[in-house]
């Protein structure tokens, strides 16, 4: 059923993007027409075992394919794009409107994954109007840590929405400029519902210009002995062209490890977005033919994920670079929440191997946020003059902070809304009210299962990484009714002093009141949950945890 069966007007919602920081995916949709803006991935934390990416549940989309008329992107980022494999898997995207650079990164994801039905992408600029649907969507450009980033400006016959996607105003930008001028003229002739990037919505003042990083890493150059090896995020292209501009600069040799920074680094070189004479570059190979004083190292793995380039050299794995006492490791990023643990983890384990590391600090200003703190907020908010207001992109402290300061300009408290993925906002007659919610909720995806895992195994996985599994093996005569061979409990990952006596009395315990329960006619679906109950509760009293019960029986009449 269409989301506005019911009733007319424009509903805007996330399917991703609220309450979180990644997986932005928004809808503006109306009877006849669904645009979605962004399709990303968020990574997960540790608390996801073996999960590696989470992207949202498509299926409101599934269930509205025909309106779906086309995806617009904002920019290259991966919780902006990263989720575009596994939607155009589910549900057919007519066409993907994005800029040049996330067009080429778009491209290369799709032939990635073998995705091999073909997808239409058209690339657009910031003068560049489409009409789709009843819809006029025009563009105009924003200021991020990678080139080509665009705010969307949707014009629909019940008022206009516009949103920032992500942005700061770095009035001394590495690429282009924010185009403040023809924000502002749309504020001027009105805005019903604008939707702002949230992220640093904690942070008072300015985010620093991009500009600021450049004297850090120049003193960095200067002042490393030994090799330099610098982390940051392969779609950080402002960053990326800093780094390489220094090298050249010092007259060093960059060697690019890691495969999206290989991928990222070679398609903005053929885009121009990066410029670096081939002279400059030598292949991982022949990393060890250079002196160490005139080696740059640039790879992935600044928020410690396990697999990244980083992450092997610290533990001594990869198989060009180890670590060498005297190398100066650089993270040019800022932490992700929920990865600090993990980055410590490679930060201890490359001091221990010899290095020197340097992360973002009052003393070495490293990294650059792209998203805009308190008074940039203030600025948009001043320039677009909604009448009503949804923060988006960043975790619920985040959008309530953002709220706030809309509430602080003037805006009335009730045309400020806090949504999560799934909840509507309905634009009808330039007026804002909620509306009914859609499906949005999170899907885990594990390897190249599309369908992705659902809530019940993250739910056993997070049990079995906290308090292990038992396995309570039984043999029974289902014939007989009778227990032949006395219950045998075996611990995984389930460790406690004194296990073994613990398990015995766990076994006797059980065979006690297996043994009474089949003095009468039982099933196998009783003998299995009095399994589950007798060890799980003796456990929890003697441990406070709760492993996850596994009960085997095993059936052997006298026919057999």
């Amino acid at each position: 059923m269409a989301l506005n069966a019911f009733n007319s007007g424009v509903s805007v919602y996330a399917l991703g993007g609220l309450g979180e920081v990644g997986k932005n995916t928004y809808c503006v949709e109306s009877d006849q027409t669904l645009v979605m803006i962004d399709a990303g991935v968020r990574f997960p934390e540790e608390d996801l075992p073996g999960v590696d990416y989470v992207i949202p549940d498509y299926s409101h989309l599934k269930n509205n394919q025909r309106k779906l008329k086309a995806l617009v992107i904002t920019h290259g980022h991966e919780d902006h794009i990263g989720g575009v494999p596994f939607l155009v898997q589910h549900v057919y995207i007519p066409v993907i409107y994005a800029p040049r650079l996330a067009a080429a990164f778009i491209r290369h994801k799709l032939q990635d994954n073998r995705i091999k039905e073909p997808v239409k992408i058209i690339e657009y600029e910031e003068n560049t109007i489409l009409n789709i649907g009843e819809f006029k969507i025009s563009f105009f450009s924003m200021t991020h840590s990678i080139p080509d980033a665009f705010g969307v400006c949707v014009d629909t016959p019940e008022g206009r929405i516009a949103t920032t996607g992500d942005f700061k105003i770095d009035l001394t930008p590495v690429g282009a400029e924010i185009n403040l001028g023809k924000i502002a003229k749309l504020g001027t002739e009105g805005v019903d519902l604008l939707l702002s990037d949230s992220t640093n919505a904690e942070i008072e003042g300015y985010t620093p210009s991009e500009r600021a990083v450049i004297g850090a890493i120049n003193d960095i150059f200067e002042n490393a002995e030994g090799r330099l090896i610098i982390s940051t995020f392969s779609s950080n292209i402002s960053r990326i062209q800093q780094i390489i501009e220094a090298a050249v600069s010092f007259k060093k040799k960059l060697v690019i490890i890691g495969r999206s920074m290989e991928n990222a680094v070679s398609m903005s070189r053929k885009l121009g977005y990066i410029r670096i004479p081939d002279s400059s570059i030598v292949p991982s190979e022949d990393v060890r033919s250079l002196r160490p004083e005139e080696t740059v190292i640039i790879c992935t793995g600044s928020q410690g994920e396990p697999m990244a380039a980083l992450s092997r050299i610290a533990k001594g794995e990869h198989r060009q670079v180890k670590i060498i006492p005297g190398d100066t490791v650089v993270f040019s990023s800022s932490p992700i929440p929920g990865n600090g643990l993990s980055i410590n983890r490679v930060v201890n384990q490359l001091t221990r191997a010899g290095a020197n590391v340097l992360t973002n600090s009052i003393l070495f200003n490293v990294h650059s946020s792209g998203h805009p703190a308190r008074q940039e907020l203030r600025i948009m908010l001043k320039l677009f003059r909604p009448r009503y207001f949804m923060p988006m992109h960043g975790e619920y402290r985040m959008l309530k902070l953002h709220a706030e300061i809309a509430e602080s300009l003037g805006m009335p408290k009730d045309n400020a809304f806090i949504c999560r993925n799934g909840d509507t906002l309905v634009l009808k007659r330039k007026e804002v009210t909620r509306g009914p919610s859609v499906p949005a909720e999170a899907v885990y995806i594990d390897g190249k299962d599309i369908n992705g895992l659902s809530t019940a195994v993250i739910r056993d996985r997070k049990i079995l990484s906290d308090d292990g599994l038992v396995s309570v093996s039984i043999v029974i005569d289902a014939s007989q009714n009778k227990l032949l061979i006395p219950p045998s409990i075996t611990a995984l990952g389930f460790v406690y002093k004194s296990s073994n006596d613990l398990l015995k009395q766990a076994e006797k315990k059980l065979a006690d009141r297996l043994e009474s329960i089949m003095k009468n006619r039982t099933s196998f679906s009783e003998l299995k949950n009095t399994i589950k109950d007798v060890v799980g509760r003796y456990f929890f009293i003697k441990t406070q945890r709760n492993p996850m019960i596994v009960p085997v029986i095993m059936n052997r009449s006298k026919a057999n």
